[in-house]
């Protein structure tokens, strides 16, 4: 697919219609084509609005200073202009399938880099496979993206690979992983209640064959799954009424921020205590945690990035601390863990299409994505690993997963790291704690 030579042909056709074939040499019709021609676009969605907002928080700051420090890509002995064109989401699938559509067909970008659930990564991949335009996502397990995209979700043997849509973060296998270890660090009965949304995470996540019922009950923990509920849910009292039947002394689930608020408020109010409680999504951000007050501390989740994260930006050198940092300074907000990973959307981004042999063509642009092998601001991204599935490998690079809690300290709530088996590269602050 050749992007830029297409868009000349349909201003020569245009031309040629309006009887004007003896202007197609003229200086004026070649001006914007050659323009175009040494401009790089670079689409990106993200729900700057909507529930899951608070993934595109920092989203201003992170762009802000990719526009500062990149300017222009070289490729070859050419220099090309960088333009980002950004579009919300609105947290909303069908949205996202919409702006994603106007960016390939109206904007004419020649990448689209996206990094939010997989509410947004996949009806934007989706967009972007069928049209053969290539595209970068991360912040949502594996899982969701590859196996959900799939013709067949539930045949493995009829896994195929993508063409132009690559995908890199943790997998479910981390995540659980990741829990279980915090879990096994507190004495409990071992009864876990399930809060697994009708979503693409929440359903992966209560999946019998690839998600946590299967390993928890391996590892003797007995899960309570009172089913699917819708995002923005107002009333938890059926779950909240399921684990305490069970003496679920351990909360796990994977929910949208402001349902984990509604869930936590009702279950104090009707006076249910769980020693742990490891949410995933909604429990990523100081923001929701501070909306908790005091019955925030010692709440736990995944973490995918912090400050401490050992790792460096390939475009700047700059370090995770800096840039939390920087963002701190900037915004008057604490660092939030999507900071990193917007960062390195950018990074695979600009990587690709340094190495790209031809940008006219998208063909070239996803084989060079495909080659990544980049040391990143959230770690080394590769493509292509053996501890994949094969179908999955092409596509897919897993970067590292740790655990932790939130602890108040003062009024601010500080991550602590309590788990970091599968990546002890990022140091651990200390033991994990019951909730009291």
């Amino acid at each position: 697919m050749t992007r830029k030579v297409s868009h000349v042909s349909r201003r020569r056709v245009l031309q040629v219609l309006s009887g004007g074939a003896a202007a197609i040499g003229t200086t004026t019709l070649f001006s914007p084509a050659v323009h175009a021609a040494k401009t790089i676009r670079i689409g990106y969605v993200s729900p700057s609005s909507g529930p899951l907002a608070a993934f595109a928080e920092a989203d201003d700051f992170v762009i802000g200073e990719f526009q500062k420090v990149v300017k222009t890509i070289k490729n070859g002995a050419q220099s090309y202009q960088v333009e980002v064109l950004r579009k919300d989401s609105q947290s909303n699938p069908n949205r996202a399938a919409e702006v994603t559509k106007e960016l390939i067909t109206r904007d004419e970008v020649d990448l689209i880099v996206v990094g939010a659930t997989p509410e947004t990564n996949n009806p934007v991949a989706t967009q972007c496979e069928i049209e053969q335009v290539p595209c970068i996502s991360t912040v949502a397990p594996w899982q969701t993206n590859f196996i959900a995209r799939q013709a067949n979700p539930g045949d493995p043997k009829s896994w195929k690979p993508f063409d132009y849509t690559f995908h890199y973060f943790w997998g479910l296998e981390d995540v659980i992983a990741v829990f279980t270890g915090m879990w096994n660090q507190v004495e409990t009965n071992k009864s876990v209640g399930a809060l697994f949304p009708n979503d693409g995470d929440g359903n992966a996540w209560g999946d019998k064959v690839v998600g946590f019922p299967p390993v928890l009950a391996q590892q003797g923990f007995k899960l309570t799954d009172p089913g699917r509920f819708q995002n923005l849910t107002d009333d938890f009292s059926a779950q909240i009424s399921a684990f305490r039947g069970a003496d679920a002394e351990i909360v796990t689930g994977v929910v949208i921020p402001p349902d984990f608020t509604t869930f936590w408020n009702q279950a104090k109010q009707k006076g249910y205590k769980p020693k742990v409680v490891s949410v995933a999504k909604a429990l990523l951000f100081p923001t929701t945690v501070q909306a908790l007050g005091k019955t925030g501390h010692n709440i736990s989740t995944e973490v995918w990035w912090t400050p401490n994260h050992p790792y460096k930006s390939s475009l700047t050198g700059v370090s995770a601390a800096d840039l939390a940092r920087s963002y701190e300074q900037a915004s008057g907000k604490q660092w939030t863990q999507p900071i990193g990973f917007v960062h390195s959307l950018f990074e695979v981004a600009v990587d690709a299409l340094k190495r790209a042999g031809d940008l006219s063509s998208a063909a070239a642009l996803a084989k060079a994505i495909g080659e990544t092998r980049l040391e990143t601001i959230v770690g080394p991204i590769a493509f292509g690993s053996d501890k994949l599935p094969p179908a999955a490998a092409k596509n897919i690079a897993k970067t590292p997963l740790v655990g932790g809690q939130w602890r108040l300290d003062g009024d601010r709530y500080n991550m602590v790291i309590t788990e970091n088996k599968l990546a002890p590269q990022v140091p651990l602050g200390g033991q994990m704690q019951a909730l009291t």
